[in-house]
């Protein structure tokens, strides 16, 4: 049995799990005469033709200037109101349709990553002059998502159901925190329950929480000089940094076995014989519980300290993002597997099942039964090494996901695999089924009160009667530049 973290956050985000037992009682969709599953269907050709394009801008968070005009033009021309620009965020937006309510939110990712690129072919093949890749699948999450919105206003138009469809486009969850901003400006208090997903690996609605984080980028600043004829007069930065991440690999030792940090140096000097001046190294904590990432955190800005005292630097920092773990819900969460369930997993074709073959070779050990792509993983409550802004959303209103297997199973996240599947006719089938799932979760909330009540009595409790926010990234403005 996994052990459930201790600290007083992360005990409450998994207090949520000893609610319930089967979902509550599911009304028939399909008694309306309206299948929303048949709606996504019918919509197979616009998930895979936004799925591709938002997989060739491959745009960096906060940048995604191309993805977010493809993602509102397709709602906008299916008679969504749209709010562009939200919370000093060019590339977010809010798309709405319907009135009254319930409001059932759906949420759609479209970053990129940086540093990583491949075509879509099953062997490893770098595109020239491209610069970054859907190594996370976000061209998959919101092509998969905006089905699943677009299938959803169609069945409240044709049925009459009162309530209102929201699709919130969210930009820069890769270290961004797109939407952190968002709620902390409040544009999900007004919201009944928020749905999501992510590409994966596997079929699962499991009650998957995740990681804390916190991140930042440490700047030294010394002295130049000529590294061989003055270096004495030199303070190398590059020292700074470097002396910082030895301590940092020290402190690895001494963390809670649940507790991640990496770092990358994004700048170290341009030529040997120059005693660099300025570096820069990006660091990531994370925890299950906010209060962890604080107590690593601040161990790490002293040896930032120490590091500079040490080389004569002088260093600061800057908060870049920072996500609270997700709250999940049960009561939601056993529905979504209900759902999950009876639109099935991923059936391959004979040319599908070929590619597939040939990448899973490049898998090594890490391969699974290729049989994993059909099956839904089994329901559980488990704890997700990942960190998402997702997370920041389910503290403001009741929050639900799921996984479909958009990847090869045994495929990483961030990996050229990723990328390729994401661009493949088999990521695109699996953002099908994630749209099916979505939208008959939605379907059921809205026509469901009985559900929304147990999910909302559930949320209450967990986040308990003296909850107030706390953003991880304080009160800082977007850094719509992180990525240049």
């Amino acid at each position: 049995m996994m052990k459930l973290p201790t600290t007083p956050l992360a005990a409450t985000a998994f207090a949520a799990l000893a609610f319930g037992s089967a979902p509550l009682a599911a009304d028939n969709h399909a008694q309306s005469g309206v299948d929303p599953v048949a709606l996504v269907t019918a919509d197979a050709d616009r998930t895979a033709r936004v799925a591709k394009q938002l997989w060739d801008y491959a745009e960096l968070g906060y940048l995604e200037t191309r993805s977010t005009d493809l993602l509102q033009g397709e709602l906008s021309a299916e008679g969504f109101k749209i709010k562009s620009g939200i919370s000093e965020i060019p590339t977010a937006f809010v798309a709405e349709w319907g009135e009254g309510g319930p409001v059932i939110a759906i949420l759609a990712e479209m970053d990129a990553l940086p540093g990583i690129n491949q075509s879509a072919a099953a062997i490893r093949d770098q595109i020239a002059e491209k610069h970054a890749g859907h190594a996370c699948g976000h061209n998959l999450f919101g092509a998969g998502s905006l089905t699943a919105a677009i299938a959803v206003k169609k069945w409240l138009e044709e049925t009459g159901t009162p309530g209102r469809i929201r699709l919130y486009g969210t930009p820069a969850e890769e270290g961004g925190s797109g939407k952190v901003y968002m709620t902390r400006e409040g544009m999900f208090d007004d919201v009944d329950i928020a749905i999501h997903w992510h590409p994966d690996d596997e079929n699962s609605a499991a009650a998957r929480t995740s990681l804390a984080n916190r991140s930042a980028k440490f700047r030294f600043i010394g002295i130049s000089a000529h590294a061989a004829g003055a270096p004495e007069r030199g303070r190398s930065a590059l020292d700074g940094a470097e002396a910082m991440n030895m301590m940092a690999n020290m402190l690895h030792e001494h963390m809670p076995q649940d507790a991640r940090m990496h770092y990358v140096i994004t700048s170290g000097g341009n030529a040997p014989n120059v005693v660099p001046d300025f570096a820069e190294v990006f660091y990531y904590v994370r925890h299950p519980d906010p209060d962890g990432v604080e107590e690593i955190w601040t161990r790490l800005e002293q040896a930032a300290r120490g590091a500079a005292m040490g080389t004569g630097t002088e260093v600061d920092w800057e908060v870049i993002h920072g996500n609270n773990p997700l709250l999940v819900n049960e009561t939601l969460a056993k529905m979504m597997d209900a759902k999950l369930r009876s639109v099935g997993g991923i059936e391959y074709s004979d040319e599908e099942l070929e590619w597939a073959e040939q990448l899973q070779a490049s898998l090594g050990d890490a391969a699974e039964p290729l049989s994993e792509a059909g099956e839904i993983q089994p329901y559980e409550m488990k704890l997700g090494y990942g960190s998402t802004d997702v997370g920041d959303v389910s503290w403001a209103t009741p929050t639900v996901g799921l996984r479909t297997a958009t990847w090869v199973p045994g495929t990483s996240a961030h990996s050229w695999q990723a990328v390729a599947a994401s661009g493949h006719s088999i990521g695109f089938k699996g953002a099908q089924k994630a749209a099916k799932a979505m939208s008959l979760m939605a379907v059921e909330l809205f026509t469901n009160p009985e559900l929304r009540n147990a999910a909302r009595t559930e949320f209450e409790a967990a986040r308990g009667e003296d909850y107030e926010y706390r953003s991880l990234l304080g009160d800082r403005d977007p850094p719509l530049d992180y990525r240049k």
